[in-house]
């Protein structure tokens, strides 16, 4: 919730400032920045995890299996988790055609760095998460 005080600090410094130009009620003013502070009150658990610093969806990353959506020479699409991710291969990899399993090695930002999951089975695009647990 800490978070949030830099745009309520703001709200507050704008209003104030349109409170002296245009002479709103004070009643107006409090009203507004209730509301801001219900509607932050209201989304917190829904944003919550994108201020989270522990990550732990990254940590299942690894070691995850998928399947390539195009070829990837260095870099494509691939599908891991029900989801489709920006790739790139491992340097030194081979080049993984359409269809092939990758396997996740690393996680770059929102980019997955795989190399070709020849051992294991080979996903589709239909993969989803529960397929991997």
């Amino acid at each position: 919730m800490l978070l949030q005080l830099p745009g309520l600090l703001a709200l507050i410094f704008l209003l104030k400032i349109i409170q002296r130009w245009f002479a709103i009620p004070e009643w107006l003013f409090w009203i507004s920045i209730s509301i801001w502070v219900v509607k932050d009150a209201i989304l917190f658990p829904f944003v919550w995890r994108a201020y989270d610093s522990v990550r732990p969806k990254d940590e299942k990353m690894l070691g995850a299996r998928g399947a390539a959506k195009e070829r990837l020479d260095p870099s494509g699409y691939v599908f891991v988790h029900g989801e489709l991710w920006k790739a790139v291969l491992i340097k030194g990899s081979p080049t993984i055609e359409e269809g092939e399993g990758v396997l996740v090695r690393a996680k770059e930002g929102l980019t997955l760095v795989v190399q070709s999951d020849k051992g294991g089975s080979s996903e589709t695009s239909s993969w989803s998460e529960g397929e991997n647990s």
